[in-house]
């Protein structure tokens, strides 16, 4: 009987990569699951210091999501988990009796570098947004960061208008960023002069965000009123 061929180089080669492959996949899924937790719990904390920076007067805070067919429900547990498509997640903010403090929800629009995610206080008492804090972004360091730095653009936001029209179905004003020193209406953001693009994302992440959240949560306050 002949002798078998040698074996080909390539299939050890092949093999010696397919566990390579297969080993580093382990160490991936294990980094990751190993990380997870605390990078989760990481990104809690800082979503609920955006919102009581966003809502000063705020003691504890309430997970809540809009639902499609129209009204709100608390969201239980809270966390990163999937929504609903077409649900619009919010936070209710209360004082230390218990008294509703305002409403924080997040907004996000593509900015100079990368996508700008704010957080947004609203006052159901003025029908308003009262404050600003960044979540997330990777804007200019120096000129981006002016959005929280540059106390002009932070007075945009002292009392910017977000009432809803007489059928609740949409903000009256579309809340829009204008060119430095044109401002000339309440629902209208005075741009930082070098930092447009950056002012303009906070306009559309506001503007966006309200529309799809304020149509379902004002006619739903009542639900809100004190926190049980």
């Amino acid at each position: 009987m002949p002798p078998a061929p040698p074996a080909s180089p390539a299939i050890g080669m092949i093999r010696t990569l397919g566990l390579v492959s297969a080993i580093c996949g382990l160490i991936i899924v294990g980094a990751y699951q190993s990380t997870y937790d605390a990078v989760a719990a990481n990104k809690r904390i800082a979503t609920e210091r955006a919102v009581f920076k966003v809502i000063p007067a705020a003691k504890s805070i309430a997970e809540y999501v809009t639902l499609t067919g129209g009204g709100i429900e608390r969201r239980v547990g809270g966390g990163d988990g999937a929504l609903a498509p077409g649900a619009v997640k919010f936070f209710a903010a209360y004082d230390e009796s218990g008294k509703l403090a305002g409403i924080a929800a997040e907004g996000a629009a593509k900015g100079y570098a990368d996508t700008v995610r704010i957080m947004f206080g609203y006052s159901p008492a003025c029908q308003c947004v009262v404050g600003i804090g960044v979540v997330n972004m990777r804007e200019t360091p120096g000129i981006g960061d002016k959005i929280i730095t540059d106390k002009d653009f932070v007075a945009n936001f002292n009392a910017l208008d977000t009432k809803l029209n007489k059928e609740l179905s949409a903000l009256a004003n579309e809340v829009r960023t204008v060119k430095h020193g044109t401002k000339t209406n309440p629902w209208q953001i005075d741009a930082i002069s070098g930092a447009t693009i950056t002012s303009r994302a906070v306009g559309r992440a506001i503007n966006d965000s309200a529309q799809a959240l304020l149509p379902r949560l004002v006619p739903n306050l009542e639900k809100l009123g004190s926190k049980s």
